[in-house]
């Protein structure tokens, strides 16, 4: 799976490195590191929505924030590689 997170400018100022940190304390947390990579990417057409731009491998684009990223993360990333029985 490949998070793509937007760093150009508008996204950058709305806090693309908290957005990046975020994904990466739940990737150490739940030892994802084979099955999740984050790539960093410039502009992705949607800079009026509020929040960073990311889109997991092929998706759609969505927007998230430091605040909302870990939520994302939980419903988008663990409840696709993992599960709840």
């Amino acid at each position: 799976m490949v998070i793509s997170v937007c760093i150009g400018t508008a996204c950058h100022l709305e806090g693309s490195y908290n957005v990046i940190a975020a994904f990466q304390q739940m990737i150490e947390k739940y030892s994802l590191h084979d099955s999740v990579k984050i790539k960093a990417a410039f502009c992705m057409g949607h800079c009026t929505h509020q929040g960073v731009c990311v889109k997991i491998d092929s998706g759609e684009v969505q927007s998230v924030t430091g605040t909302t990223a870990k939520k994302f993360f939980q419903e988008n990333v663990l409840a696709v590689l993992k599960p709840q029985n």
